[in-house]
């Protein structure tokens, strides 16, 4: 797919259009609400640099993301993702107050849990029943999500994401038998439902019922939908801009506070470190498997048992650049609902710094591969 690069007058020159990339592009998008403007700059560096994805996957909020992304031809894009980020923060911040940044995050806050924001989700009053009452999967929830379907059918053009142009996957899981699903524009028509669906975090938001099944946001199950790209099949040659949001890793914390809000980023790291390791292990093995091939003689490589065996092997290599973010100064575990504009403009700010960095310091280009390995991570 060609690349299109949007010209910005703060854009740096990008350097990377020019580059040959080890495989197709893939950019993998975590849940986490508002720490999801991180991901827009994280793009906004991609664009300007003249690379476009060739493939997009997200869960929760990191779907929506790449719904915008993956739902309009690469010179609307940015634009509809400034337009949703602009409508969610514009409509739901408090007043920024310099002196007392806490202060207005706290209103901004306590005003997104009262009446939601009005262009996302409002609230839902047949919750007011109480938590008892049998309001139906569709329905139980705290919040009402009908106004992000209208907002979402304003920013996307569901024609053109389904043409495949860019493949998007988003990720859900079935809340009656527990399991997690990905749908896939490469495998069947998607709509406002599946991106919905990938974003129901209960029970704030509601089920969203496809195919007659109920499905809440993937997040629950797996927060890190990079298993979607390392085991897809068949398996190609890939450079993956892995989206990270939530700390693995974080100090020691001292408060309450600071322990709701450690929990929560353990919960919604969803174990990435561990799921890369795991998919080292299985792509060393097949490489293993290939190299192993390379010694049977000539004669014996015809031999049906042979070939079954061999084919468990391969030689695709994928590169995964982590990008993380940085904890801004001040976070608690509201982080993820602080939806004023000034902190959702220093997440983007970020997303952007780092991803700019990391494409013109471009790693893989120069990292030594050893045959065996299969998977190579660039941090």
């Amino acid at each position: 797919m060609a690349n299109t690069r949007r010209q910005r007058t703060n854009a740096p020159p990008g350097p990377a259009a020019k580059r040959t990339l080890p495989g197709q592009v893939v950019l993998v998008f975590q849940g986490g609400g508002a720490l999801g403007a991180y991901q827009v700059g994280v793009y906004q560096a991609l664009h300007e640099a003249g690379i476009e994805p060739d493939w997009v996957i997200g869960t929760s909020i990191g779907a929506i993301n790449a719904a915008l992304i993956a739902g309009n031809p690469p010179e609307r894009r940015l634009d509809r993702l400034d337009r949703f980020w602009t409508q969610i923060q514009a409509l739901t911040a408090g007043p920024e107050l310099p002196a007392w940044p806490e202060l207005g995050r706290l209103l901004s806050n306590m005003a997104t849990l009262v009446r939601g924001i009005p262009d996302f989700f409002t609230p839902n009053l047949h919750a007011l029943r109480g938590p008892a009452a049998p309001l139906g999967i569709e329905a139980a929830s705290y919040y009402s999500t009908a106004p992000l379907r209208e907002t979402l059918n304003e920013l996307l053009d569901l024609d053109y994401l389904n043409l495949c142009r860019m493949r998007m996957t988003v990720g859900a899981v079935n809340a009656r038998s527990g399991e997690m699903r990905y749908f896939d524009t490469r495998d069947e028509q998607l709509g406002i439902e599946h991106v919905m669906a990938s974003g129901a975090l209960p029970p704030a938001f509601p089920a969203v019922r496809i195919g007659g099944q109920p499905y809440w946001d993937g997040g629950i199950y797996s927060n890190t939908p990079i298993e979607a790209v390392l085991d897809d099949k068949p398996r190609r040659d890939s450079l993956i801009f892995a989206v990270n949001m939530w700390q693995q890793a974080a100090p020691e914390p001292q408060s309450i506070l600071e322990v709701m809000a450690r929990q929560k980023d353990i919960q919604y790291a969803s174990r990435a470190d561990s799921h890369i390791a795991r998919q080292k292990q299985i792509h060393r093995l097949r490489h293993v498997i290939r190299e192993l091939q390379k010694k049977i003689p000539a004669a014996r490589r015809a031999d049906p048992e042979v070939v079954e065996l061999a084919a468990y092997g391969c030689g695709t290599l994928m590169h995964v650049a982590h990008l993380v973010a940085t904890p801004l100064g001040g976070e608690d575990q509201t982080k993820d609902i602080d939806f004023t504009a000034a902190t959702v403009r220093a997440r983007r700010a970020a997303g952007l710094a780092d991803a700019r960095r990391m494409i013109a310091q471009a790693p893989w280009e120069t990292a030594a591969v050893d045959p065996i390995e299969g998977v190579i991570e660039h941090r």
